[in-house]
């Protein structure tokens, strides 16, 4: 495997700092014009930001758009105020404004817990999933086996699919889940996958403890480890999770860089640090610096 070259960590903080300060006032002005049709009757209840009905929720996972709705799926316990089992819960708008909770989406099962990843529509059929000319949803998340846990294994993490064809709103768990079994790692999770334009192909990042694992695939349900990053760079006073990573386009030159955001919990305070790595996507997909 190529040796993977050390990226530059940009404290999303800064970068929130420096934007907030240059657009004080014109982000003051666009609030005061948005309305949304929460009442503020409910005293402790946020008006703009999403809260489901009752008790606990975490994560955001799974957002994708399609057909006119956005769809936000998140860490869900519906029978406390505390963690418990996590289900994955759902809400659906239309302007990222006004949500609309719905029925919960993904529920714990012999397996395990559902714990956080994130979900694709699969416009090309490339997992076979479609029926009816229906386009499949396919959502990737993280089994958490709770008894293996208790046990003392490492392995009690693993990586399964599930497939929706009434776009989001009823999921079927693939027959022959975990789709990527745990090669023995305690922190093994969180699955982000995008669609790689170039080279026709799915990448999904992972975080596994203190760096990235990355994999490839055609169908969505075979996976191949491709690399590896992290485990010499950056903050390691954690561990590392639910990362993001994307393709963006530099304006002046068209040419396009990868954006790896890495989350560490519990990072330099109580709540989570964000980290911003930029690099650039080389065959066999390996990753340079560029900073």
């Amino acid at each position: 495997m190529k040796k993977l070259a050390k990226f530059t960590f940009i404290p999303l903080a800064v970068i929130m700092l420096l934007y907030s300060c240059k657009n004080d006032k014109k982000e003051e002005k666009k609030s005061d014009e948005i309305e949304t049709s929460k009442t503020k009757d409910e005293k402790f209840r946020p008006v703009f930001h999403f809260t489901p009905k009752n008790n606990w929720m975490n994560d955001p996972n799974g957002m994708f758009y399609l057909n006119g709705t956005y769809h936000l799926y998140f860490q869900y316990y519906p029978e406390d105020i505390v963690w418990g089992p996590m289900h994955w819960g759902h809400a659906t708008s239309k302007d990222m404004i006004d949500w609309e909770e719905q029925e919960i989406a993904l529920e714990p099962d012999e397996k395990g817990y559902i714990f956080s990843g994130s979900a694709v529509v699969d416009s090309e059929n490339t997992s076979g999933f479609e029926k009816d000319d229906k386009t499949p949803v396919i959502a990737m998340y993280t089994y958490h086996d709770p008894k293996g846990e208790k046990q003392g294994r490492k392995d009690y993490q693993s990586q399964a699919i599930a497939y929706s064809l009434d776009e989001g709103y009823n999921w079927t768990k693939f027959k022959d889940n975990p789709v990527i079994s745990n090669p023995g790692i305690q922190d093994f999770r969180d699955p982000k996958i995008t669609r790689d334009t170039i080279n026709h192909q799915w990448l999904m990042v992972l975080a596994t403890r203190d760096r990235s694992y990355f994999y490839s695939s055609q169908d969505l349900k075979e996976w191949k480890k491709i690399s590896e990053f992290g485990e010499a760079t950056g903050a390691h006073n954690g561990v590392w999770e639910c990362p993001d990573f994307f393709p963006m386009k530099v304006e002046e030159t068209g040419e396009v860089k990868w954006v790896l955001i890495q989350s560490l919990n519990p990072g330099i305070t109580v709540a989570l640090e964000l980290s911003i790595l930029l690099g650039i996507l080389t065959a066999p997909l390996s990753f340079l610096k560029i900073i």
